[in-house]
């Protein structure tokens, strides 16, 4: 495929940015973030299509551009967009009268008679054209008025698409690279969708100005329309090519900007802000701050530079045009083929046409550039469509009498495709507490998030009695699951809504408050807050509070309690409490399964699941011991006997030296754990 010599120039000065880039690394790059800043966020779909446009595809793509903000603004506030639209409609009109009038008036003062005759004969003209002024200015200000209600209400319901559809997907497709992609760059939508309406207003309004004063220009000499053409030109070139470069340098260097963006807010972040202190990295961040934004200084500079050269170029084209222009009409006024009153009109005509294309054409070129981010809104909510959460399905069992899996096979998409289960089989009793343990990367994390219906297997089974998972009613499985995650979200919001939004389809009760944080042992910290449950939860905003891991901690238990989920899965649960806190939330635990609730728990702290009823032992994927505590510890129990070796790992840290442990092991120097002292103290 051949490329046109614009499209080709452009390219080559697009490659020789990056590789010039590339080979001016900063020292801040390389030494924060490892190298050049590179971030592909969709954006090369576009740099071709935007490269490849001109005067005659800007005006094909026009009616679609329009279109495109015509729906969203019609969707979003149909008064205000009829009112956008008469009003510039409006104005077009008053302009092309305006420049009759003053033709008319011309005529009558060019006209021969007394000063007085004139004027008298040119009143009812001149009246008319202050009228036709009146009326655009009234116009141009409904027009603003619409337009300013009109922006952020589009913003609102092109964010509300996005959210939504984003919302909606499965956890797999965030997780996606391709689609996350896509997410970054769809992001960008609401904001350019916004912009857009005022483009367009811009937009209408230059074209109906042109309109007017191109229909005028016809009227009074055919010849003075390709004049007006011609002085355009010029100046249209200059500003596509000053675009092109800025279009081009933004993407090129937007993450360079995100990094200079982010030190900034590293130097005002709570989380960050001790050890700023302590350790005075103040001045290093301040330093590369500096670095990084006069880097990019240099290339405002750079592209000041070249537009200042295009712009000097095109100032001359547009200057020889314009002389060719009058010296035409010049000609036409001395030979007598055109009155003196139609010159002055027309030069009036050509200057208003000119700006009119001239800002049309800018206007244009600025639609075309956020057209492609709400093009990825749209294409985004078309693909979120095809990978969203299905919706009905299989009814669960009302009480069912375990969870199987059965051979179940998972593999992380992405670069590594990571398998994550190969081929797990278990059983999980209902009402009872049920372990998983293994090493890190032994897949008890990606199990319960299969449990939960977070992702799909790849093949294998996961059986409610006699219903397969995969065929069942999500909304009904996860409405049965609570999850306390090791890094659940602490949401920036109030104690409340903390522990009410396990169940956020259903309104608050303060009795479901006040009994789920007595179960997680929290009773005494709202009673401590400042405004007790009103408390907002997040430092860094006006009365905000904030907590200590362990608090966060009994917040997520009184969260996963206020859910009532039939199946509760704790996922290191103690990670962050003391011992005797410890000791009575698996007191609760057990009190839970006695009352018929299915608990789940992961942990390193093999002894803390001493009051498992089953405990299932993973290891690269697969289930390779399943039994109760004293059955994995028993030398009679055969088995590779990974439970009993971990335990003794764990357990010789706390031996004290010269005695053994239970299980016969020498007692070592050093190190603590969490599993000895708990076994023998505290249960």
């Amino acid at each position: 495929m051949k490329l046109r010599p614009s499209l080709r120039k452009e390219q080559k000065e697009q490659n020789g940015l990056a590789a010039a880039e590339t080979e001016a690394v900063s020292e801040s790059e390389d030494l924060l973030f490892g190298g050049p800043l590179r971030y592909d966020l969709g954006w090369n779909k576009h740099e071709a299509a935007f490269l490849q446009l001109n005067l005659r595809s800007m005006v094909t793509r026009l009616p679609r551009l329009l279109a495109t903000t015509g729906k969203l603004a019609w969707e979003a506030d149909k008064g205000a967009l009829r009112l956008v639209t008469y009003a510039e409609v409006g104005r077009g009109l008053s302009q092309a009268v305006g420049l009759i009038a003053v033709n008319r008036v011309l005529t009558h003062l060019l006209a021969g008679g007394s000063t007085a005759q004139r004027l008298t004969e040119a009143a009812p003209a001149l009246a008319v054209a202050g009228g036709a002024a009146l009326v655009g200015a009234l116009l141009r200000a409904l027009s603003t008025a619409g337009t300013g209600q009109l922006e952020p209400k589009v913003e609102r319901v092109a964010t509300e698409r996005y959210l939504k559809h984003t919302a909606n997907v499965e956890l797999e497709a965030i997780e996606d690279e391709e689609f996350h992609k896509l997410l970054d760059s769809a992001s960008y939508g609401a904001a350019s969708a916004r912009r857009m309406v005022k483009y367009c207003q811009n937009v209408i309004n230059a074209l109906m100005s042109l309109i007017a004063a191109a229909g005028v220009l016809a009227v009074l000499h055919p010849l003075l329309l390709p004049l007006l053409v011609a002085m355009t030109l010029p100046s249209a070139w200059a500003a596509l090519t000053v675009a092109r470069r800025r279009y081009l340098s933004f993407h090129a260097w937007v993450q360079h900007s995100r990094a200079g963006q982010l030190i900034s807010r590293l130097l005002i972040a709570n989380d960050a802000a001790p050890e700023i202190r302590v350790h005075n990295v103040g001045p290093f961040l301040l330093h590369h701050f500096r670095a990084m934004s006069l880097s990019q200084e240099a290339e405002q500079k750079r592209l000041s530079g070249l537009a200042a050269r295009t712009g000097l170029i095109a100032a001359g084209w547009t200057g020889l045009a314009a002389a060719a222009a009058y010296a035409t009409l010049g000609g036409l006024l001395w030979t007598g083929a055109m009155a003196l009153a139609v010159g002055g009109t027309a030069v009036l005509a050509i200057r208003t046409g000119s700006s009119s294309l001239d800002n049309l054409v800018l206007q244009v070129n600025y639609m075309h550039e956020e057209s492609l981010f709400v093009g990825d809104l749209h294409r985004l909510c078309e693909e979120a469509v095809d990978r969203a959460i299905p919706v009905g399905g299989l009814p669960l069992p009302e009480r069912p009498a375990a969870i199987t899996f059965e051979d179940v096979v998972f593999t992380y998409r992405g670069k590594d495709n990571k398998q994550a289960l190969n081929g797990a089989s278990l059983t999980i009793p209902t009402g009872r507490i049920v372990a998983l343990v293994g090493e890190n990367g032994s897949g008890k994390s990606t199990l319960v998030k299969l449990l939960c219906g977070l992702y799909r297997p790849d093949s294998g089974r996961i059986m409610w009695d006699g219903v397969d998972a995969a065929e069942a009613d999500r909304q009904e499985l996860v409405s049965r699951v609570a999850v306390v995650g090791q890094d659940f979200h602490r949401w920036p919001f109030t104690a409340a809504v903390n522990v009410s939004i396990g169940r956020s389809d259903a309104p608050v009760s303060q009795e479901r408050l006040d009994q789920a944080v007595e179960y997680a042992g929290a009773q005494s910290l709202i009673d401590e807050l400042p405004r007790g449950w009103k408390t907002l939860l997040a430092r860094g905003y006006k009365g905000g509070h904030q907590l200590s891991g362990g608090q966060w901690q009994r917040l997520g238990l009184a969260r996963a309690h206020y859910r009532a989920g039939e199946v509760l899965i704790v996922d290191e649960p103690t990670s962050a409490l003391d011992a005797r806190a410890e000791q009575q939330l698996f007191e609760q635990i057990r009190a839970l399964a006695d009352s018929g609730q299915t608990v789940i728990l992961i942990t390193h702290r093999l002894g803390s699941v001493r009051a498992a009823d089953l405990i299932h032992v993973l290891d690269k994927g697969r289930v390779v011991e399943s039994g109760t505590f004293a059955e994995l510890l028993s030398d009679e129990t055969e088995g590779p006997k990974v439970f009993r070796e971990l335990y003794e790992i764990q357990a010789a840290q706390y031996a004290v030296e010269g005695r053994p442990t239970r299980l016969g092991v020498p007692a070592q120097r050093g190190g603590k754990s969490a599993a000895e002292p708990k076994e023998s103290g505290q249960r």
